[in-house]
């Protein structure tokens, strides 16, 4: 499958609640997970005065965005009712849009009854691991509320999302996916859609490095792009290491990533990304 043909210009402007935010150049989504089970401690922040201090750093060293999540994604991760991930998300998000009102504040959940109740709360795009797969009311909803919306690739169910799926072409199995999903997104009314095309979940470890080597296709489809591999397990299972110690193998494919056209990095380490971003772009 050829790409050259299909590139378009990408959007990079994104409008939420008369805010405005331009991705014409790398920006930062900051991690905060209002969980007691991510995978990475250092991003588990439930207390109030923690979450706080934790998301004024991650702004001072320019997060633009940050990105509240109430369910584990992990693999072997318990499962989490709705009201659960509610009662998590909303008193957060809440806080955080009082304490930072010039921030982007999003939602990561893949329930439109959740996204609904925090974009109510001050959330300003929907993050859904599923792309809409795992709630059939999610698209309709986020097109309702006229948010951005970050559109992440993965096959499966909650339960095999981590499996293999066994692609012939992991590049050009993620791209038609994304696209059906995309024009999927334009059907249902949702204007500004970010693409992820989903790092760790439904790949095998070289089919996300071969993913990683090919990510500038998905600029094809004239979307923003969003990297999502901070600390995982594809950087720390290949270095033999552990999440805590993955932060240089992370900085190490953020450079990959901005090579390749990603101008939105989703990581627990905003300084680090930050650099490489400056060293990007003197490049």
């Amino acid at each position: 499958m050829s790409f050259k043909n299909t590139y378009l210009p990408v959007a990079t402007l994104l409008q939420s609640k008369g805010k405005l935010l331009d991705l014409s150049r790398p920006q930062i989504m900051g991690i905060i997970n209002a969980t007691p089970d991510s995978f990475f401690a250092g991003s588990r922040k439930r207390g109030t005065e923690e979450m706080l201090q934790r998301a004024e750093e991650m702004i001072r060293q320019t997060a633009v965005i940050l990105d509240i999540g109430g369910v584990s994604t992990r693999p072997g991760a318990d499962n989490v009712s709705e009201q659960e991930e509610t009662d998590r998300i909303i008193p957060a998000i809440e806080l955080l849009n009082r304490h930072f009102p010039e921030t982007w504040l999003s939602v990561d959940t893949y329930r439109s009854s959740v996204a609904r109740q925090a974009v109510a709360a001050g959330a300003h795009i929907v993050n859904d691991i599923s792309g809409g797969l795992f709630d059939d009311t999610m698209l309709s909803a986020v097109a309702e509320m006229g948010v951005p919306y970050i559109l992440m690739h993965l096959r499966g169910t909650p339960e095999t999302m981590h499996q293999p799926s066994g692609y012939a072409n992991v590049t050009e199995g993620v791209y038609e996916d994304l696209r059906q999903a995309l024009r999927r997104c334009t059907d249902a009314g949702i204007k500004d859609v970010i693409l992820d095309p989903g790092f760790g979940f439904s790949k095998t470890l070289q089919e996300n490095y071969d993913l990683m080597n090919h990510l500038s296709a998905l600029r094809g489809m004239g979307r923003p792009v969003l990297t999502g591999i901070s600390r995982k397990s594809i950087i720390y299972k290949t270095l033999g290491n552990t999440a805590e110690e993955a932060l240089n193998g992370t900085t190490a494919l953020h450079m990959v990533a901005l090579q390749q056209g990603s101008t939105l990095l989703r990581v627990h380490d905003v300084a680090a990304a930050r650099e490489a971003i400056n060293l990007f772009e003197m490049l």
